[in-house]
């Protein structure tokens, strides 16, 4: 015994978002990105204000400020750079990454690792769904109080 079904026409589907309307959601997403980015630095700028400023006697706070610098970033990775097999230096680390934000959209700093597992270079990305990753442009006072953020996490050397 067989059940007829009607089934209706198949009609092809119209995206609901022009060509135009897409590129501005995508300017809107960049945008959103971008805000995000800048959000995160101007909290780290004000962490590491706030941890420099910090009379060295009282050690609370400063373990406390160094606690919340530490628990920004949930994910820290390595990697190591171009070797030849059999090299003894070919697991130290070269370059860092520190996640601060994830998903859409996203934030990370990245930067080069000196010899001794330092942090050298420092630049904050962002992206969005279905972006590159783009540079957010600091001065170079601002670059280097992303280098000192860095300096308080652990690389592996």
């Amino acid at each position: 015994m067989y059940i007829r079904v009607n089934v209706p026409e198949a009609r092809p589907i119209r995206p609901s978002v022009s060509f135009f309307d897409n590129r501005i959601v995508k300017k809107e997403e960049k945008n959103r990105a971008k805000e995000m980015a800048q959000s995160c630095f101007d909290s780290i700028k004000e962490m590491m204000e706030r941890y420099q400023n910090t009379d060295s006697n009282n050690t609370e706070l400063i373990d406390k400020i160094r606690q919340e610098v530490e628990e920004t970033a949930y994910s820290v990775q390595v990697r190591s750079d171009w070797h030849t097999p059999g090299d003894e230096d070919f697991s130290k680390p070269t370059e860092y990454q520190l996640e601060l934000a994830g998903g859409g959209p996203a934030v990370r700093i990245i930067g080069d690792l000196g010899s001794y597992g330092d942090p050298e270079t420092a630049k904050i990305e962002y992206q969005d769904w279905f972006t590159e990753w783009q540079e957010l442009r600091l001065d170079s006072e601002d670059e280097d109080i992303l280098v000192d953020f860095a300096k308080c996490y652990y690389f592996g050397n």
